[in-house]
């Protein structure tokens, strides 16, 4: 039977006998099954399995199992984060808060045995004692004077220096950032009477200007490192920019660089000027009336039965506001420095 002969119901041709017979029994299974009315379109194309719905339902228990038991994870890790903040907060804030809570004691209250931490008797009179007394006003200004200074100072000599060994990055260079902290690790008692000796032979004891050159000493080679730290944070494709620009090296420094460090320098602004502020020993050696500081006035607040611990206190709470309020008012610049040069790309 040829293809024009073939019927019009869709059933195949019955096989002809000149078909060999080893093909006879497979167009024979065949033919039946091919009538096109018989097969569902749906049927013949894509036929359905056997499905189950167990694993899934299974796997969505595990998969909720396991987000459950992670949130819980990640809960319980908070919390513990939370307690250890906390608690290194209170050991890190008690001799402070114990400090600010004595300020308001009465004097039997400062030396009673055992000590209390909250006062008995709430007072202020430690407060007028102590910014009644003379010389109070005065260490404040030269305590603000010298630490301004000395600050000033380190910053000026820092900065270029920090960006002369980023940049130029010469063997001399790296010697002496390492010497830099070497000295650092001097302890101040061994260059103080040297420092003051020094000063004295200048005509420059018992002034201001004396303390804050020997404060930088102590600042300026944690002010090198810091900002060399910065400096390595920087793209020199920025300075390379602005000298196509037009800019020289120092223009480049200037106008590019520095406000893009100026969150690094505000903690190395922070970090000089504590370091002045709380400084004792070469305030003691090198000051005598004049240029008194307040750490060291605060050392003289004694009386003929000892130690005027309420006027100390007071004080002391008293010259920690400035610093507390620097803190707060370059609070984001600090943020900032502290996290330069954490995220590249």
């Amino acid at each position: 039977m040829s293809i024009a002969q073939t019927p019009d119901d869709g059933t195949l041709p019955t096989p002809d006998v000149a078909y060999r017979r080893r093909h006879a029994g497979v167009v024979a299974r065949l033919s039946p099954a091919h009538n096109r009315s018989e097969i569902p379109l749906a049927t013949a194309t894509a036929p359905t399995l056997p499905t189950t719905g167990a694993p899934a339902s299974t796997a969505r228990r595990w998969r909720r199992y396991n987000a459950e038991g992670l949130e819980a994870g990640k809960r319980s890790t908070r919390t513990l984060l939370w307690i250890l903040l906390a608690a290194a907060m209170v050991l890190y804030a008690f001799p402070f808060l114990y400090l600010l809570f004595t300020s308001f004691k009465t004097p039997i209250d400062t030396i009673a045995v055992p000590p209390t931490i909250l006062p008995r008797e709430w007072t202020l009179e430690n407060y007028t004692n102590a910014l009644g007394r003379s010389g109070v006003l005065a260490s404040f200004i030269n305590s603000t004077q010298t630490a301004v200074i000395s600050t000033v100072l380190s910053l000026v000599l820092a900065v270029p220096a920090a960006y002369g060994i980023t940049r130029y990055k010469t063997p001399s260079g790296r010697v002496f950032i390492m010497a830099a902290l070497v000295t650092r690790m001097v302890p101040p008692v061994a260059i103080g009477i040297p420092l003051a000796s020094m000063m004295a032979t200048a005509g420059l004891a018992d002034t201001p200007i004396a303390l804050s050159i020997a404060h930088a000493t102590i600042s300026l080679p944690l002010s090198i490192w810091l900002m060399s730290s910065f400096f390595e944070a920087v793209p020199q494709d920025l300075e390379e920019a602005a000298t196509v620009d037009g800019c020289s090296r120092l223009g480049a420094l200037w106008r590019v660089v520095i406000p893009v460090v100026s969150g690094g320098i505000a903690v190395t602004a922070i970090f000089a000027f504590l370091a002045s502020w709380n400084e004792f020993l070469f305030a003691l050696l090198m000051t005598a009336i004049r240029s008194q500081t307040t750490p060291v006035v605060i050392a003289n607040f004694q009386t003929q039965f000892g130690l005027d611990w309420g006027s100390m206190t007071a004080l002391a709470a008293v010259y920690s506001i400035p610093v507390i309020l620097l803190t707060l008012l370059l609070q984001r610049k600090i943020v900032a420095g502290m996290t330069l040069g954490a995220v590249k790309g």
